[in-house]
């Protein structure tokens, strides 16, 4: 009589996709398809954490600008709109009036906010629509082939300045953060990063007090959040947090901003 081999397969470890999807939160269904090295996913996990943690997921749309990040629509299990390129904070806008109860974000690369849709994000935050801004400030164009944007940085090298940005061709970087901090209707700016364990904690605290000014109705959001993308600063994927600690922190420091108010007077 031939024995039989009974092979328990419950002790087997899992299969490789099995382990990836419980590494995952909830909200993200699959694997990016971005570069190595890149600190956008990072950013984008933190978002979607806080929106769990906040208990808001069922009421939150999301609009998405163009940019790398633009694939996440396909693996965020979250409400989102893409629109055309630099107009999101319209389109919050819009969808905030329409959806006063809805918890309304964008999420938007610095080409796409502060190149194509500067006077958008501009005039929403003058307006002080109830909706949070993410920005993912890497300084490159990266989805377009690596073109520098008007938040690089000077010495910042991308595929069409080599030798770094010269502030006496292609003049200075534009600080967003700052920028919208002296508006009225501003409730909350921070700007955080993803380079390190100890920024990607405080990061995802400024997400989330961003949100919780939403929620309170207490006006417009904005956080920015420094990211890593060794393929348009052609640094080896490793040396990306370096880089950006030393590079884009010295021109935009890490924290929430003061909010520093144009105060108007009548007839002047």
């Amino acid at each position: 009589m031939t024995e039989s081999r009974i092979i328990d397969t419950t002790k087997a470890p899992p299969p490789p996709a099995e382990l990836a999807a419980k590494a995952h939160p909830d909200l993200i269904l699959g694997e990016h398809g971005l570069c190595p090295g890149c600190g956008e996913p990072v950013a984008l996990r933190l978002l979607l954490e806080v929106l769990q943690e906040l208990d808001v997921v069922q009421r939150s749309i999301g609009v998405v600008g163009h940019g790398c990040y633009g694939s996440f629509v396909q693996i965020m299990d979250v409400e989102v709109l893409q629109c055309l390129h630099g107009r999101a904070p319209s389109c919050a806008t819009g969808i905030k009036r329409v959806r006063p109860d809805g918890v309304v974000f964008t999420m938007q690369g610095d080409g796409d906010m502060v190149n194509e849709g500067l006077q958008e994000v501009l005039h929403t935050a003058a307006r002080g629509e109830n909706v949070t801004c993410i920005l993912l400030n890497n300084g490159v164009f990266g989805d377009t082939g690596g073109q520098q944007t008007a938040t690089t940085v000077i010495g910042q090298r991308t595929k069409t300045s080599l030798d770094g940005r010269d502030p006496k061709t292609h003049g200075y970087p534009i600080p967003i953060a700052d920028l919208v901090a002296s508006l009225d209707g501003v409730a909350y700016v921070a700007r955080g990063a993803v380079s390190s364990a100890g920024s990607v904690a405080r990061t995802k605290r400024l997400i989330r007090t961003a949100f919780e000014h939403q929620l309170a109705g207490s006006g417009f959001s904005l956080v920015e959040i420094l990211t890593m993308c060794p393929t348009g600063w052609f640094v080896p994927a490793a040396a990306g947090p370096d880089y950006l600690t030393e590079s884009l922190e010295k021109t935009y420091p890490l924290g929430e901003l003061p909010l520093r108010p144009i105060r108007l007077e009548a007839g002047r």
